[in-house]
């Protein structure tokens, strides 16, 4: 059987891309990052989901869980990694604490180090392996091409995931293994649930800035709402894995033609125009 690592599983587009593989004769290894979810997803998605229990952070846990992957699939390689898991940090760059921009660059990016250098010789890194070797996929964002006010430490990520992703698919050619970027726009998923909203709001209470990180809390809740299904990006991910010819980089965006007129416009245009929709400066 073939097999899949995942992070991230336990809601969202992890949860569907996990099921749709299943469904499509995988067995699926996928990361969560505790007991209870390891048996909610495990008891929904039956006996082909094997849940892994680390978080991406963790550099030790990520590799031992390589060891129950290699003890399950034997000398064969597995068919691809999706490298799902990623939270977003909100806040102006004058309020965020440092610890605060560290935790954003660690699960997204560092993470996708840790777990893409921890199954690489599980992908086809190792030349005694058998079988095809298996592609790495990467969940980036829009927020890798569009900068936006208050989501500096979330495009921080998702451009140096950009980058990596390059970087990495070229220096991988010689083990056969591809790296295949998807840049979701707003989807259907509980991320903003990650974060205390709350929390948020009130530590801008006093500040200049309090109106607009209202606005944009206000504005991704509808965008998440008005957002693509998961399930849409499950299928193109399983359609990578699947197919030996795929272009590198897919951007899936229900808000594309106002993400296509921004990066068209002169970019002190396109300052003004969401400083304007933010509250930043007046109409």
């Amino acid at each position: 059987m073939k097999s899949i690592v995942i992070t991230g599983t336990s809601t969202g587009i992890g949860y569907a891309t996990s099921k749709l593989c299943i469904e499509n004769g995988y067995h699926v290894f996928g990361s969560v990052r505790n007991e209870n979810d390891a048996e909610k997803v495990s008891s929904e998605l039956g006996k082909n989901f094997t849940p892994l229990i680390f978080d991406v952070t963790n550099e030790t846990a990520v590799k031992e869980s390589v060891k129950i992957v290699e003890k399950k699939i034997s000398n064969q390689k597995i068919s691809g990694l999706i490298n799902n898991a990623g939270v977003p940090v909100v806040g102006a760059v004058q309020n965020l604490s440092a610890e605060e921009f560290k935790y954003q660059f660690d699960v997204n990016l560092l993470g996708v180090f840790h777990c893409c250098q921890a199954y690489l010789d599980l992908l086809g890194a190792d030349k005694n392996r058998e079988g095809t070797s298996g592609k790495i996929i990467n969940i980036s964002s829009i927020s890798g091409e569009n900068g936006m006010p208050f989501m500096s430490a979330y495009n921080m990520s998702k451009y140096g995931l950009e980058g990596f992703s390059e970087a990495l698919r070229r220096e991988l050619l010689i083990f056969g293994i591809d790296v295949v970027i998807i840049a979701p726009g707003p989807v259907k998923t509980p991320i903003w649930e990650k974060t205390d909203q709350n929390d948020i709001l009130n530590r801008y209470d006093n500040s200049v800035y309090k109106e607009s990180v209202s606005r944009i809390m206000h504005m991704s809740k509808k965008m998440e709402q008005a957002g693509v299904d998961a399930n849409v990006i499950a299928k193109r991910a399983l359609s990578i894995i699947e197919n030996k010819k795929s272009k590198t980089r897919y951007r899936i965006d229900s808000t594309r033609m106002q993400n296509i007129l921004l990066q068209l416009l002169p970019k002190r245009i396109a300052d003004r125009m969401i400083a304007k929709r933010m509250g930043l400066i007046k109409k």
